[in-house]
């Protein structure tokens, strides 16, 4: 006879004994009543704080009208979409419902219990999470100078025999830039039957003559899958679109694993939208640079050292107790950044680029309180 009350952590694989659910924080009223100001601006997020794609909003409105049908055709759509400006077909493009989704759903198609995985620290953490849970053994490569020692990390996998490497470019939380160098170097070392997954995340801000294109690699039949996402440079975290690029092969597995119909209506059509507007998007992306080097440029004047970004945030090296300063910039003027202790980054702040008044208002407050 079952007990009246079930153990439930008894029943849950082992492998999830040691993880706890992601925090997302306090709500801003929260924030706004604990810090007794009028506004909060998060900052500490990574979120798009300019204004919303030219119909974005409008598109997604409109298919409220249509929600009690599944978006089986608009997959079709937006994967084409997305395929005609990746330069790529759309059997290589798996949309889903943000990063976080396919990362789930990457690890369910490669990892086995007791399989090595490689991953950097500091990094996006989810990629050991989620692999932990699978009950991987998760191998971890400090950086090197802040930058991912991807040397180091082939190595790793060699030593290994890992099955998986995951790599964030820019790297989240120093946004450094992978060259197109070191990525070649990076493929070429890395052993057989090793699966690379790239987060491009925050590629979409980085100068496109900087960037590794990996688009090509997927079709030359190298072992990658690009992870991108409509969070960030198109400002749709709160609709929940990304998607992946990945040889034809390994798309239909990600089909065969990834939930049916998992991306919703109004997400597809805000998606379908942004891409309609080639010239906004590069527009965007400059306007992030623009404003990421007036930050960079104030705090370094203010005797603050940054790391070099190719992201829509910056690392600040402020020295110190960096979470008595963000303390400080919240209850002083609501603006919340993150702080480099959550990341392994003691004396730093991660704060995210918004538009240039904004950075003004910032550099201006973090200097204020050194």
């Amino acid at each position: 006879m079952l007990d009246a009350v079930t153990d439930w952590p008894s029943l849950a694989r082992p492998a999830l004994g040691g993880l706890s659910a992601y925090d997302p924080g306090a709500s801003a009223e929260e924030l706004r009543r604990r810090y007794r100001v009028a506004e909060i601006i998060r900052l500490n997020r990574n979120e798009d704080l300019f204004e919303p794609f030219p119909g974005a909003l409008d598109a997604a409105a409109a298919e409220l009208a249509n929600v009690s049908r599944y978006p089986e055709e608009s997959h079709r759509e937006f994967a084409a979409a997305v395929a005609q400006w990746s330069g790529t077909t759309p059997d290589r493009v798996i949309p889903g419902h943000g990063i976080q989704a396919l990362i789930g759903t990457l690890a369910s198609a490669l990892v086995d219990p007791g399989d090595a995985v490689v991953v950097a620290r500091p990094s996006y953490g989810l990629y050991s999470q989620v692999c932990t849970g699978r009950g991987a053994e998760v191998h971890v490569v400090a950086l090197r100078e802040l930058r991912l020692d991807l040397e180091a990390m082939a190595q790793r996998a060699g030593e290994t025999g890992a099955r998986l490497v995951w790599v964030c470019d820019p790297n989240n939380p120093t946004g450094s830039l992978i060259g197109e160098d070191e990525w070649r170097a990076f493929l070429d070392a890395l052993p057989e039957r090793c699966a690379v997954a790239v987060d491009e995340a925050y590629g979409d801000y980085a100068d496109p003559d900087l960037r590794a294109f990996r688009v090509r690699d997927v079709h030359d039949g190298r072992p990658i899958v690009i992870l991108r996402t409509f969070s960030k440079l198109f400002g749709l975290a709160g609709l929940r679109l990304g998607y992946a690029i990945a040889d034809p092969s390994m798309a239909a597995i990600l089909g065969a694993v990834h939930e049916p119909f998992n991306v919703n209506r109004p997400a597809l059509a805000a998606g379908l939208e942004c891409l309609r507007h080639p010239e906004i998007i590069d527009a965007r992306r400059r306007a992030v640079a623009a404003a990421r080097e007036l930050l960079t440029e104030r705090l370094v004047a203010a005797g603050i050292e940054v790391v070099p970004s190719q992201a829509n945030f910056v690392l600040a090296l402020v020295g110190g107790d960096e979470r008595e300063l963000a303390s400080a910039l919240a209850q002083r003027e609501g603006l919340l950044v993150r702080p480099g202790s959550d990341f392994g980054i003691p004396g730093a702040v991660r704060i995210t680029v918004g538009p240039v008044e904004l950075m003004e208002r910032v550099a201006t407050a973090i200097a204020g309180l050194r």
